[in-house]
């Protein structure tokens, strides 16, 4: 397998107003255990807080990647020869395709916090799934990426 010319990866972060709810959280934890004195309430708002930030953070890890002949994303490894048109999606039409133009067999990547989209359409004839629909802050330079290591295999 070769690299591709154009390597890509991507996180999909939580945004930063989830880490303040995050913290709010805590802040609710520990005013319900308060009745039970100062120290339960602190550890409500550690605790409450760690449980909050470790699930936002877990949401927030998935990535993109395309390297070495495959797109990845999170947990599907798909080889970029399986791979046929690309469709940049803006906010509105990202939404369209993840409600009512979606097909129940597609692959999809969605974090809600990020409005832009790739559709990406996968031409294995023995692969039942008709696209992947990813969502990515840069859809064009994913798009970019995909072009270019398809054109390396």
């Amino acid at each position: 397998m070769q690299l591709s010319v154009l390597p890509y990866e991507e996180r999909l972060t939580a945004p930063r107003s989830w880490w303040l709810i995050s913290l709010l959280v805590g802040v609710s934890m520990a005013l319900i255990v308060l009745p039970f004195g100062i120290l339960p309430m602190l550890g409500g708002l550690v605790g409450g807080t760690a449980a909050a930030a470790v699930v936002a953070s877990a949401y927030g890890s998935v990535r993109i990647r395309v390297v070495g002949g495959l797109l990845i994303a999170g947990e599907a490894k798909i080889p970029v020869t399986a791979l046929g048109d690309v469709e940049i999606l803006d906010a509105e039409e990202a939404l369209a395709w993840r409600t009512h133009r979606a097909d129940p067999r597609c692959f999809m990547l969605l974090r809600a916090y990020v409005p832009g989209a790739l559709r990406v359409k996968i031409t294995d004839p023995d692969d039942p799934t008709p696209y992947a629909l990813l969502s990515t802050r840069e859809p064009k330079r994913l798009a970019e990426a995909l072009q270019a290591a398809k054109a390396a295999a």
